[in-house]
């Protein structure tokens, strides 16, 4: 008989306590809980929604962790607030409940958008049929929202089967977390699992892997000069960097489940009239290992062409990787298979897949901590003016969430060692 990856999910899966998600039917206790909530979690996801909070707004982010306060510390939470690890950003809201069992779980969400201020008064949140749209309303704070949502209904069961649950409300994510990951680290290796709230992939998936990210730039340095009068002067670095751009394309992937690198960013110049010395591209790279990115900054380096523009210095930099990869190993799996078997109760099937958008969950899975990614509601178009969730995946979604939570609770996932 051959034994394929879903017979060896769901063997693990009744090795963690996966026989007592056999049960063919809903809870309904749970489930009437979460229809009762439905209609105040959507509430509270357009008050957050329609706040900009865009990473490093400090303002907007303690607006937004304000009003999450006040809910958490209603469902029974011990809130605190850890200062930002950079600068300019907000601090980092940690809510703590205490039960009376063993497992130790953590969850992780992030209120920061990559939306600037004044967003929100342009495109509010708003319901059109089975979408809601607005900034930041899938990525990610529809996945707080269903977290918050899941800690109220735990609260009002009288569930605390669970020793701890910490939830970390992260500021700065969608810049890599510069301002939470030594805390994230921290945390995971107190807690003996991570579920991360980043939005489900349509149809309905939860995530398993995902790529890490980091950028590389290429910086050219040039001599300014009037653009009128002498502009033979000038070394046009902008020029040149259009010519070391040139030379890269058709390098490497643009798109795909491998590595994959493209040009976000471009700064040159700041009056119409000089000729500019400086000139910078951001590429963003993102890889399935982390010697990946090594290899594209190596070949990157490698590929630097002879100036065009003479007397121009060309540099290749970068920062490192701001996310590691997530990847997919048996501890992730027999989480993914723990929630498809809750979905079942539901009669609904959610796949177990992987995307090239970057999280926590992997800073978590570093040190050891098995994650889970994805569990927030079911969306698309993140990081665009037409963002949305499917308004038909909350129920589901939060009555998944919520009996996560109280299985893991049951049943401790075991830790393995830090990569």
């Amino acid at each position: 008989m051959q034994i394929t990856h879903g017979m060896v999910c769901a063997a693990i899966a009744l090795m963690m306590g996966g026989a007592a998600l056999a049960a063919p039917h809903r809870d309904e206790t749970v489930y009437r809980a979460v229809e009762a909530d439905r209609a105040g979690a959507l509430d509270l996801l357009k008050s957050i929604v329609d706040i900009d909070s865009g990473s490093g707004d400090v303002a907007g982010g303690r607006q937004v962790e304000e009003i999450l306060e006040a809910q958490l510390t209603a469902s029974g939470g011990q809130v605190r607030y850890e200062p930002a690890e950079a600068p300019n950003f907000p601090p980092n809201l940690v809510a703590v409940f205490h039960g009376t069992g063993k497992a130790k779980i953590l969850i992780i969400a992030h209120i920061d958008t990559v939306f600037g201020p004044g967003t929100v008064v342009q495109r509010p949140f708003r319901v059109e049929g089975d979408h809601a749209l607005g900034p930041g309303v899938g990525d990610e704070k529809g996945g707080v929202i269903n977290a918050v949502t899941a800690l109220k209904i735990l609260h009002d069961l009288g569930f605390k089967n669970y020793g701890t649950i910490t939830l970390l409300l992260d500021d700065s994510e969608e810049l890599g977390s510069p301002g939470s990951t030594e805390l994230i680290k921290t945390l995971a290796k107190q807690n003996d699992v991570e579920f991360n709230m980043e939005p489900g992939d349509p149809p309905d998936a939860l995530t398993v892997w995902r790529k890490g990210a980091g950028d590389i730039s290429i910086q050219v340095k040039g001599r300014s000069a009037h653009a009128g009068m002498v502009p033979q002067n000038g070394r046009n670095a902008a020029t040149e960097l259009v010519h070391q751009l040139t030379g890269l394309e058709g390098r490497f992937p643009h798109t795909g489940n491998g590595t994959t690198v493209n040009l976000t960013v471009i700064k040159a110049g700041d009056r119409n009239n000089i000729i500019p010395d400086l000139a910078e591209a951001t590429l963003d790279v993102r890889f399935r290992k982390l010697e990946d990115f090594d290899a594209v900054l190596a070949q990157i380096k490698a590929g630097v062409l002879p100036p065009l523009v003479p007397d121009t210095t060309i540099t290749v930099a970068t920062q490192g990787s701001a996310f590691p990869p997530l990847t997919e190993n048996p501890g992730i799996d027999a989480l993914g298979a723990r929630a498809q078997a809750i979905y079942a109760e539901l009669g609904k099937t959610v796949a177990l897949s992987g995307n090239g958008g970057a999280s926590e969950s992997a800073v978590a899975m570093s040190v050891g901590t098995p994650a889970l990614d994805g569990l927030g509601f079911v969306g698309d178009g993140f990081h665009t003016d037409h963002e949305w969730i499917d308004l038909t995946s909350m129920t589901p979604r939060m009555y998944l969430f919520t009996r996560l939570l109280m299985e893991t609770s049951r049943s401790r996932p075991e830790k393995s060692s830090a990569r």
